[in-house]
């Protein structure tokens, strides 16, 4: 039987992006990214029919975790997903990888 090498470290990066994913709110707003490459919080905020502050909230959790990324155009902040951090995580956790 072959030994399965892990990398604890990576696997340890994965879990931490996956749990910050893995809110109703933060999954509404990686849809509405998948959909437009660009949005701004009003624009997401209006979309989902959520008070600016939480969506707010949830936008920085995902940035934090590098799930999404922003930029900054006058007084707006536009947010996109960050799918080169997606792809790593998930790669992290197929099985082939390990």
């Amino acid at each position: 039987m072959a030994t399965v090498e892990i990398d604890a470290d990576k696997l340890i990066k994965a879990a931490t992006r996956l749990r910050a994913i893995a809110h109703p709110l933060r999954i509404a707003i990686i849809s509405l990214l998948t959909e437009h490459v660009t949005l701004s919080v009003t624009d997401i905020y209006m979309k989902l029919n959520k008070a600016q502050p939480t969506v707010s909230h949830h936008l920085t959790i995902l940035k934090d975790h590098g799930i999404v990324t922003s930029s900054k155009e006058g007084k707006q902040i536009f947010y996109s997903l960050h799918y080169d951090n997606i792809l790593k995580t998930l790669e992290s956790i197929d099985k082939n990888n390990y």
